[in-house]
């Protein structure tokens, strides 16, 4: 259950994509109820989880990067989502007004997940739980740093 997201990762076509979408409305409470602090903490716990859960469900199959575990695709999505919750909160904005943050956030998450250039394609080689939940941090790394960056592109030239 915690490998697949709770059955995320079930869905077709696009389990990735599925489990990323899964992951906003979660994202959203994070911040609701806790802030920037309490998504890096729920980031943590879910790595952790996610590790531990695709290691043991992909016991006996041969291959941990299984397309159903989408665990993985909620932690990553999370960090690309980070760079919005702080904005939201050193702006005193409600999250959802930063949509466009949302938006660059997903895409380039998605992007770097399937795209795997560099560390990501690294870690998604392994092969290993470690791997699978590896490549996804670091996609969304990119992710979040594609997010400042055009964050700082629209502050400096759109406003």
């Amino acid at each position: 259950m915690i490998a697949t997201a709770f059955g995320v990762g079930l869905m077709r076509p696009a389990s990735g994509t599925w489990g990323s979408l899964a992951a906003l409305p979660i994202f959203w409470a994070l911040h609701i109820l806790g802030g920037p602090w309490l998504a890096v903490a729920a980031i943590v716990l879910v790595f952790l989880l996610g590790w531990w859960a695709v290691g043991q469900a992909a016991v006996g199959l041969g291959e941990p990067d299984r397309s159903e575990f989408v665990i993985d695709e909620v932690a990553g999505m999370w960090i690309a989502m980070l760079p919005v919750s702080f904005g939201a909160t050193a702006a005193a904005a409600d999250i959802l007004a930063l949509y466009p943050g949302w938006i660059a956030a997903f895409l380039g998450f998605r992007l770097f997940d399937i795209w795997k250039p560099g560390p990501i394609g690294w870690a998604d080689r392994r092969q290993t739980p470690l791997g699978v939940m590896l490549d996804d941090v670091f996609a969304g790394i990119a992710a979040a740093i594609l997010v400042i960056a055009l964050a700082a592109i629209s502050h400096i030239f759109l406003m």
